[in-house]
């Protein structure tokens, strides 16, 4: 069976021959007190090797957050903005930007996007209406676009007519992932520029949201909620040293796992998430600022 993660640092980890990988540039550091692990895939070769596009992963470790240490939040924020910032092309330095939360608001591990757009402050019409006020704000679109068992409608579809209408430099998009180990569960936020593929995670992939479908760079920001529950149980049963389980085949349809405390952590994830992109797009921000705004 395969290992079934949409993380980068996973796939590559998961490699037997990661080591010797060609095309392949891993890097470490530390933001505000947590850890970064970024991967660059460079090369096609490398690309087919590990099942991701070529392009930069970079993934943000909040153990600190999840542990609620002093500043943890405020912290966390301002190490995923320097992130953003990182990642956000010249060309929508100063432009319109669309922020999309993508996935199920009525589906806890699949809301992580709709609550982050939920603390995104539109300013779009503000720098449109209210240019004397707001001439130093770039302007910014929020969208949750819901899913197409809600809507009928492709999440593609609908971003693809909003961007006809905003013509934004860059969309930033924001969806639920799956991990293939449950130590990284809401406690990873995994930032690319290669765009993202909604339902990917759970076995559902619609039309992908990147470069070459929306015609703008596309930042992804996607935090895995979920382990693919037979990733999970091959895992555990290779690591005991018995690869065959007859357990394992109650696994042959999908299940996904999460934690217990699902509700309180993805709403403390999406208010970073939703802060950070804040603090990126309007630099001259401050936690407390998107506070008070959003108050």
């Amino acid at each position: 069976m395969a290992f079934r993660t949409d993380l980068a640092v996973e796939a590559v980890e998961n490699l037997p021959h990661a080591a010797n990988l060609q095309q392949v540039k891993q890097t470490e550091r530390t933001i505000e007190g947590f850890s970064v692990r970024e991967v660059d895939i460079l090369g096609k070769a490398a690309a087919r090797e590990i099942g991701k596009p070529c392009g930069r992963y970079i993934t943000l470790e909040l153990d600190a957050l999840v542990r609620r240490e002093e500043d943890a939040f405020p912290r966390a924020c301002r190490a995923l903005c320097t992130l953003l910032r990182e990642l956000l092309p010249d060309c929508a330095a100063s432009g319109p930007v669309l922020v999309t939360g993508l996935g199920n608001r009525m589906i806890t591990p699949d809301a992580i996007g709709p609550q982050a757009a939920d603390h995104v402050i539109a300013t779009r019409h503000l720098v449109e209406q209210v240019p004397d006020v707001f001439a130093s704000w770039r302007p910014v679109s929020a969208l949750a676009p819901g899913v197409l068992g809600q809507t009928g409608v492709e999440t593609g579809e609908v971003i693809c007519g909003v961007l006809d209408r905003i013509q934004p430099t860059a969309v930033l998009a924001i969806d639920a992932l799956a991990a293939g180990r449950l130590s990284r569960l809401l406690r990873t936020i995994q930032l690319a520029d290669t765009g993202i593929t909604p339902g990917a995670g759970v076995g559902n992939a619609r039309a992908a949201l990147n470069r070459e479908t929306l015609g703008v760079p596309v930042i992804a920001i996607g935090v895995p909620t979920v382990v693919d529950g037979a990733t999970l149980a091959h895992e555990i049963a290779a690591q005991l040293g018995s690869p065959s389980c007859e357990a394992l085949d109650d696994l042959s349809l999908p299940v996904m796992v999460t934690t217990r405390d699902i509700d309180r952590e993805v709403t403390d994830i999406a208010r970073v998430i939703g802060y950070a992109v804040n603090m990126a797009l309007h630099p001259h921000l401050t936690v407390s600022d998107v506070d008070l705004y959003l108050s």
